[in-house]
């Protein structure tokens, strides 16, 4: 990782470095990178996206997500738990997502163990319950660790659970998109946005 701090765009705006320049990454940065979000199948979707992007580039996985929520049924989390072994053979074929049969398996493993979640409280206060508090913001992109005591602990939590292919950086990555804590870097101009 770079050890480089927020870059200042064309528009006048400090950006965290990954979400410098014009496009949907700069778009995701803005609007939707560290911002809370609420509901079990927006849960799900950030999850699964994260497991898929392990890898990869976000920009594949952003590019691909308007195929991810329809390949996947909006993340309804009953709906994707009724997948069967022809449901992966279908996915496995569908261009619109990254086919990857581990991953696949992984997500409907996962809206398995979100339906099974529900018991106790449901996916959402389940993560948000390993949110770390608010420290010093980083100052670069050095800054960012590959995973936290937080994210380890929630990866052991949720593999007792049933999850799948929720490692401790993925769950970081998970962590930092859902603001649990505040991931921009300080002088980013969306720092404390949310």
């Amino acid at each position: 990782m770079s050890a480089m701090g927020p870059i200042t765009g064309e528009d006048g705006l400090a950006r965290c470095p990954w979400g410098a320049a014009a496009g949907p990454m700069r778009d995701y940065h803005d609007s939707e990178w560290g911002m809370p979000v609420h509901g079990e199948s927006a849960y799900l979707e950030r999850m699964t996206l994260e497991a898929f992007q392990s890898g990869l580039s976000w920009a594949v996985i952003l590019a691909k997500r308007p195929g991810f929520r329809t390949a996947f049924a909006g993340f309804d989390a009953e709906v994707i738990a009724d997948f069967e072994e022809p449901d992966v053979e279908r996915l496995l074929g569908d261009a619109g997502i990254v086919r990857n049969r581990r991953k696949i398996e992984a997500t409907i493993a996962n809206a398995r163990a979100t339906v099974d979640l529900r018991a106790d409280g449901g996916l959402e206060a389940f993560i948000r319950g390993f949110a770390a508090e608010d420290a010093e913001p980083p100052v670069t992109a050095a800054d960012w660790p590959s995973s936290t005591p937080e994210s380890t602990a929630l990866s052991k939590a949720l593999k007792k659970r049933g999850f799948a292919f929720v490692g401790p950086t993925t769950l970081y990555a998970l962590l930092q998109a859902l603001g649990l804590p505040d991931p921009h870097l300080a002088g980013c101009h969306r720092r404390g946005a949310a």
